[in-house]
């Protein structure tokens, strides 16, 4: 099974369709909020099936499954899906560890940060695909690719400029300190 894991489109599709004409034989989108209307249109117009949560610009305030988090039965074990601002996932995962523990969940799917993250965590693989069209990591966007089989999970986050070499020499971003500028409300 061959997933595609999107998170934080915040209705900018442009790049997940260009990408998509690059892949082959997804069974699956795994939509981690942020406009989850988005997966309802991607899954309409790519004919794929999408599975997807609310974030936290889609109204979402409860902690109830199928508005902040679902599951999804691949053939390597379920898989937690959720936005994870309801869990602190700015600050720490172990509030999204203990929840898939919960859940009986090998993997977690999850958003928010759109900084793309591939770990596993005390036998849970964590996988944060990043944001494509609004990155905070420097990059050019990022989604992640999932391998389900009988054998166990295999992910990784892609970055669209792999995908999609630009040859123009890059704009200098700010880093830390320009995330502590743009974020000061959390002090």
């Amino acid at each position: 099974m061959k997933l595609l894991v999107l998170s934080d489109t915040h209705g900018k599709l442009d790049k997940v369709y260009r990408v998509f004409e690059r892949l082959n034989n997804i069974d699956l989108i795994i939509h981690c909020g942020d406009y989850i209307r988005d997966a309802h249109t991607l899954e309409d117009t790519l004919g794929v099936p999408a599975v997807a949560v609310k974030g936290n610009c889609d109204g979402c305030c409860s902690l109830s499954k199928g508005e902040s988090y679902d599951i999804v039965d691949t053939p390597a074990g379920n898989i937690l899906v959720t936005h994870g601002h309801m869990d602190g996932v700015d600050y720490d995962l172990s509030r999204l560890m203990y929840r898939a523990e919960e859940n009986d969940c090998e993997c977690v799917c999850f958003g928010h940060t759109h900084v793309g993250l591939c770990e596993n965590m005390d036998g849970i693989l964590m996988v944060n695909p990043g944001s494509l069209p609004l990155p905070r990591d420097g990059s050019s966007g990022s989604y992640a690719i999932i391998h389900s089989d009988d054998d166990g999970f295999l992910a990784n986050i892609v970055y669209y400029d792999m995908v999609f070499p630009d040859n123009k020499k890059k704009k200098v971003q700010g880093g830390f300190v320009r995330g502590l500028l743009n974020y000061s409300d959390r002090f």
